[in-house]
């Protein structure tokens, strides 16, 4: 076993110019806001102070646990009979993430080290961005230069102690200010067993690193190697995991952002959806204003449905985005800074985070639409001798659907399904021909119903719970005709939009002089306007008289009490 002279990955490597290695986020404890002190890193892979982690409040969870187990009938039942031991395990909640922290057998002490944030918070006193260092061997005085061999950082004092003595005379000794441009001056990582030792080995067996003195004793006949020759081996593995994880962060991301504009969509869909219901209520009075207060209060209900599913699509997204980004900016961090030792220390704690970022499950497409539509042509009855109108529609071969609302005898909401809700519709004139029908419960006191006619005409609904009708059953739907989309142009002139080709008709009628068969402005036969050249219509958004077009479903709502 041979140590590979190859060169540590940043003991004393130096950072290109202009780059900040020492964030506060890296340096300081999320819990005190002070510079770290013995630096613990969690399961979660935050790092918090190990006394301001001994200062949270911990919890445990008895587990029951018997002997071994018997797969025969007679050990079953005697497995029964046997006292159970309680085992209780002692958690905390991460002060960060709140991620549940199982702790080890020596409390919160017997967590991993993070030795990448003692070093960056070493880095940040020397660049002068946080308190001053203070002496290795004295703890008193501030630190004036640093022993490239012990490395230890000594005060005046002690730097000429250390001078004088004959095993310490030929040390390297630098000053503080020209080791402002290293990434790597921490302190070198001893044996927890044999503190005289520095941990130079990894012991494949154990998955951890060793020391010298731990060769020859505990991990005898282990297979041992030097960390700079196990290092590539081990950091592959942990690349390729965050290779696995990173495109979780990007589609989360992502997510979140169609989250984003999902809500803007619906914010802007109900505000015009409103703004429609109150232009179209302003001609009316005391009876309209009773309706239109009615129809916003049940589009409030859709928004507020819709927004909390969406609220809570999201903040579980955004959840599992902030574990993977802190695993992924943790794991980088290590790799891109760490050293050796210090990336084999961390790797277990790394490895089962990434392991556990890796298998989560969820849903980047909002789990809502913005399918919310207020049409004025079709009545809904009448409002204190007024007509008033619905937020229904329903054309043929295209799916229609309604919300049925279930209230009690006080006008609350029922809260929750199950009810036998039947629904069945038929043409009025052919009432042998019933229309498939689906019934949805939303198990919280709502039922969709979706229906798709077949052709025009006027539609009962018939609309029952426990074989009784809901106030208003059967109801009348009338079934437009499918949409007509316009496949001519909106115009000015048949001469404008065709370039002056004299072939180009419009439905119009109007003809030029000198051979064009289409209208021009003070022609014969021009309307005066601009007008559709399919069907001579002057409003651009009318339905098409001379050809069919299509159009999208329509999300339908018709609310009903018991």
């Amino acid at each position: 076993m041979s140590e590979n002279k190859k060169p540590l990955l940043g003991i004393l490597s130096k950072v290109p110019s202009g780059s900040t290695l020492g964030s506060s986020g890296k340096t300081h404890c999320p819990l005190c806001m002070g510079l770290f002190k013995a630096p613990r890193l969690l399961p979660c892979l935050h790092t918090v102070c190990t006394t301001c982690l001994e200062q949270l409040e911990p919890f445990s969870v008895v587990e029951f646990r018997g002997g071994d187990s018997d797969t025969s009938s007679e050990g079953s039942i005697y497995q029964e009979l046997k006292p159970r031991n309680l085992q209780p395990q002692i958690s905390i909640l991460c002060p960060v993430c709140d991620a549940h922290v199982d702790l080890p057998v020596g409390g919160v002490k017997a967590l991993t080290i993070d030795h990448l944030a003692l070093n960056d918070v070493m880095l940040e006193s020397l660049r002068g961005e946080g308190q001053g260092l203070v002496c290795d061997l004295c703890s008193d005085r501030e630190v004036e230069k640093r022993c490239q061999t012990c490395k230890a950082n000594l005060c005046p004092f002690c730097c000429q102690a250390h001078r004088r003595q004959k095993k310490t005379a030929y040390h390297t000794m630098v000053d503080l200010k020209d080791l402002k441009g290293y990434s790597q001056v921490g302190k070198p990582i001893l044996c927890s067993t044999h503190p005289a030792e520095e941990l130079r080995l990894f012991c494949e067996l154990c998955d951890q690193p060793v020391c010298r003195d731990c060769v020859v004793g505990e991990h005898r006949e282990h297979p041992c190697d030097f960390t700079s020759n196990v290092i590539h081996k081990h950091g592959d593995l942990v690349r390729e995991l965050l290779k696995g994880t990173q495109p979780h962060m990007e589609a989360l991301e992502e997510a979140l952002d169609q989250m984003g504009r999902m809500n803007s969509a619906l914010q802007e869909r109900v505000e015009a959806v409103a703004a429609n219901v109150r232009t179209f209520s302003e001609g009316y009075i005391k009876a309209i204003e009773e309706h239109r207060d009615k129809l916003l209060k049940e589009l409030e209900d859709i928004r507020v449905q819709k927004e909390n599913s969406l609220q809570l699509q999201k903040a579980q997204l955004e959840q599992m985005l902030a574990d993977i980004r802190t695993g992924v900016e943790f794991t980088q961090h290590l790799l891109n800074s760490g050293s050796d030792l210090e990336i084999l220390i961390t790797k277990g704690v790394v490895v089962e985070r990434l392991k556990k970022l890796n298998k989560i499950e969820y849903s980047a497409r909002p789990g809502v639409n913005d399918k919310i539509s207020f049409s004025p042509q079709e009545k809904a009855g009448q409002c204190r001798g007024y007509e008033v109108y619905d937020l229904h529609k329903a054309r043929e071969k295209q799916t229609a659907s309604f919300t049925l609302l279930c209230k009690d005898a006080t006008g609350e909401s029922m809260g929750k399904g199950g009810d036998d809700v039947q629904v069945t519709v038929v043409p009025k004139d052919k009432k042998d021909s019933p229309v498939k029908t689906m019934v949805q419960d939303n198990k919280d006191g709502t039922y969709q119903v979706s229906y798709t006619p077949k052709e025009p005409g006027v539609y009962v609904v018939w609309v029952c719970i426990k074989e009784q009708h809901v106030q208003g059953s059967p109801f009348n739907v009338t079934v437009k005709k499918k949409h007509r989309s316009h496949p001519g142009v909106f115009h000015c002139c048949t001469f404008c939009s065709s370039g002056g080709q004299k072939s180009a008709r419009c439905a119009c009628g109007g003809t030029m002089p000198g051979g064009y068969l289409g209208c021009g402005h003070g022609h014969k036969g021009h309307p005066g306007r601009p007008h559709w050249s399919c069907c001579g219509k002057f409003n651009e958004k009318s339905e098409c008289t001379w050809a069919n077009g299509q159009s999208a479903p329509r999300s339908l709502l018709r609310t009903v009490a018991l």
